[in-house]
């Protein structure tokens, strides 16, 4: 049950034989990366209810009836004897799915959140543009494939999962079902977009925009050595999603001041900006790009206040501004999921919050994201700030707030907001009211503002949907 409790917004848990929770999860999986229900046990992998395989392909029988268009699943054997004896697979969907009531589910975390009405058109705008990371790509071969990029993505995937394949040697004839089964070959065999993408030796020679060009500016505009046109570095990055990654990250890194600071007697050298948050920032570029649009590949330009990644595309499905940090939807899953399996990418859905945390803590304003209905950036910046030095917030190792003379400047309530965000991943006005009953919501409102202006935390979304969370 271990290996299941990791997949995060992939998994969820049916305790009870609840029809109607069933199919808001089956609707909520369809409409964003598909995912895996597992009926009868909790989140412990403790059983809650003794579900027969009858029993459980019934409950998913009137569920999915409940559903519109209704979402197909599967039942499979879990093959884990101390476990669940059933799981229900739910593939992502092209269509967009709701209940008979017209509600529309998306899977955000482990539970599932009914969209507003923009948020339904946003994803309905995403489903009918079809899959394209699913076609053939004209005129690719299992021929154009590279028998080591195909072996090392195996080699990586049994390191990663822990599951040895049985493909040996590792050759492209030889791993042909699994590349099926990943989405890379079409059921005529025949290399997919994300085949082409992720296996290929020259996915260019199909696919001329997936590549990245990277740009160095002298100083803070697009302008060349005295303000003419022009710039200090070019290059064009090309291969297979992996290597494009690898080489611009390189390229990055060759080009990032390093400087330094001095921890008690020890020298200790700083680069520009942290590893992560420009990986990831790259990675995201990468993954969820929509590679639909063939006029332009990802850009990274560097300038010397800033770093910007910026990628073809609008935001996908019911993905804003406001609520990127904790939603997850990916425009091109089989490379999403790929990359994962490479090990390109730590953890599902996770990132955005990595990059904030990793900026902050070295000192960096936050990631700016801007976004329009054909491209998304991400600007970073080298700008270090002075931030409010939080050490000594806690007394002790039971992590107690210490009084109203905190060293950090902060008040009683605020330690205590502090210390409720230790313990839980956000809070709100609401959190903060019932933290400090006997203090007006107008009080604990500014104090909340004056943390966000001390730099302790970070305020996201709007009106009655903001929260709170720790930079």
């Amino acid at each position: 049950m271990t290996s299941l409790r990791a997949t995060g917004h992939l998994l969820a848990w049916l305790k009870q034989a609840d029809v109607q929770h069933l199919s808001e999860t089956l609707v909520a999986f369809a409409n964003s990366d598909g995912g895996t229900i597992v009926p009868g046990y909790d989140e412990h992998g403790r059983e809650t209810s003794s579900l027969t395989s009858e029993d459980v392909e019934a409950l998913l029988r009137r569920a999915a009836a409940l559903t519109s268009p209704p979402v197909r699943a599967a039942i499979e054997a879990s093959g884990n004897a101390s476990g669940p004896a059933v799981l229900i697979r739910v593939p992502r969907s092209l269509d967009l799915h709701s209940l008979a009531d017209g509600r529309v589910f998306v899977r955000t975390g482990r539970e599932n959140r009914a969209l507003t009405g923009e948020e339904i058109r946003g994803l309905a705008s995403t489903k009918s543009t079809g899959d394209y990371e699913a076609d053939a790509v004209a005129g690719a071969t299992l021929d154009d494939f590279d028998d080591a990029i195909v072996a090392e993505y195996i080699a990586r995937r049994e390191s990663r999962t822990r599951r040895l394949t049985g493909i040996v040697p590792p050759t492209v004839q030889n791993a042909a079902s699994l590349l099926h089964d990943i989405g890379a070959l079409d059921f005529h065999g025949r290399p997919t977009v994300a085949g082409v993408l992720l296996f290929c030796r020259n996915p260019q020679a199909f696919l001329p925009h997936s590549g990245v060009v990277f740009v160095k500016f002298p100083g803070t505009g697009p302008r060349g050595e005295q303000g003419r046109v022009g710039y200090g570095r070019r290059e064009e990055i090309g291969g297979p999603l992996s290597q494009v990654i690898q080489r611009t990250w390189q390229v990055v890194f060759e080009e990032m001041r390093v400087g330094a600071i001095v921890k008690g007697l020890e020298r200790e050298e700083v680069l520009e900006y942290p590893v992560f948050a420009v990986r990831e920032a790259l990675v995201n570029a990468v993954c969820h790009r929509d590679y639909r649009l063939r006029g332009r590949r990802i850009e990274v330009r560097k300038y010397a206040d800033r770093l910007e990644i910026i990628s073809p595309g609008g935001l996908a499905g019911y993905i804003t501004l406001d609520n990127i940090i904790e939603e997850h939807f990916s425009r091109n899953p089989r490379i999403v999921q790929g990359l994962f399996q490479w090990g390109y990418i730590e953890e599902l859905g996770l990132g955005v919050d990595r990059m904030i945390e990793d900026m902050v803590a070295a000192g960096h304003p936050s990631p700016r994201f801007h976004a329009t209905s054909y491209s998304f950036t991400v600007t970073l910046s080298n700008v270090r700030e002075r931030r409010v030095a939080l050490q000594g917030l806690y007394a002790g190792s039971a992590g107690e707030p210490r009084s109203s003379a905190d060293p950090s400047g902060m008040n009683e309530r605020q330690v205590r907001a502090v210390h409720y965000l230790r313990e839980h991943s956000r809070i709100t006005n609401r959190d903060m009211q019932a933290l400090c009953p006997q203090v007006t919501a107008e009080t604990l409102r500014a104090d909340l503002s004056g943390l966000v202006d001390l730099g302790v935390l970070l305020r996201v979304g709007e009106k009655k949907g903001t929260y709170y969370i720790l930079k």
